[in-house]
């Protein structure tokens, strides 16, 4: 029988890096920071609702009518699919990996984790699976209500007609309760998710050393907070301003 050298059974053994536990994380740190990104710039987009109807038709039209928003929009979709399919195969790996839990409820209550005080683990973290599902749900409703949703048109304020009003359907969608309170609850769990995922990310990919966890931890907070303040704050403001 012919003997497998060292070298032979290191390479038949071999795995591709991005099919390794790092490489997973790091991809999914990678497509997380993206989806940041994203959610920064459509944010600042978004902040344009409060300068009027004229203002926000105008940078939505313009968005719109942009020959490479199709292609963004197939990328930032397999971005998001891709960012998905790590993370609930990440999870499935460690609840094999661990199937009996260390969960106790007044310390993931109180941030502690299953770990005890000293751990990182947070209610935030422990719940990464949970409010990523939330936010599937949440962009696809989302997507309904505004990219699908009711077609009304305008006049731009250059006297062009045809411009979809998308400042109406706005106003109008958050005229529900309902809808508001959708919206709030899922901002929350947005933020709950960027609590624990931007620091992650970064940690992932080599940013947390030398004693910088603190601070990357505060920054990584301090920037979910304003995230999900900013795009909160919209429908509660668009709510009270039907009257």
């Amino acid at each position: 029988m012919a003997l497998i050298k060292p070298s032979d059974a290191s390479r038949a053994t071999r795995r591709p890096y991005l099919a390794t536990s790092v490489g997973k994380k790091v991809l999914m740190a990678v497509t997380g920071l993206l989806l940041l990104v994203y959610l920064v710039l459509h944010l600042a987009g978004n902040l344009l609702i409060y300068f009027g109807p004229p203002t926000f038709n105008a940078y939505s039209h313009f968005l719109i009518a942009n020959p490479l928003i199709v292609p963004v929009e197939i990328g930032l979709l397999a971005v998001f699919l891709l960012h998905v399919y790590e993370a609930v195969l990440n999870w499935l790996e460690n609840r094999r990996a661990r199937p009996v839990s260390y969960y106790q409820p007044i310390r993931r209550l109180f941030g502690y984790g299953w770990a005890g005080k000293p751990s990182r683990k947070s209610i935030a973290s422990a719940t990464m699976i949970g409010s990523g599902l939330i936010i599937v749900l949440f962009v696809v409703v989302h997507l309904l209500q505004f990219k699908f949703g009711a077609d009304y048109l305008t006049t731009a304020s250059s006297g062009a007609p045809g411009i979809r009003d998308l400042y109406r359907l706005e106003i109008e969608n958050f005229s529900n309760l309902a809808i508001v309170a959708f919206y709030v609850f899922c901002m929350v769990i947005i933020g709950f998710h960027l609590w624990h995922g931007i620091s992650s990310a970064l940690n992932s990919l080599g940013v947390d050393y030398r004693g910088s966890a603190p601070t990357l931890l505060r920054i990584a907070r301090i920037g979910a907070m304003f995230i999900a303040g900013g795009f909160l704050f919209i429908p509660i403001w668009a709510f009270f301003l039907r009257g």
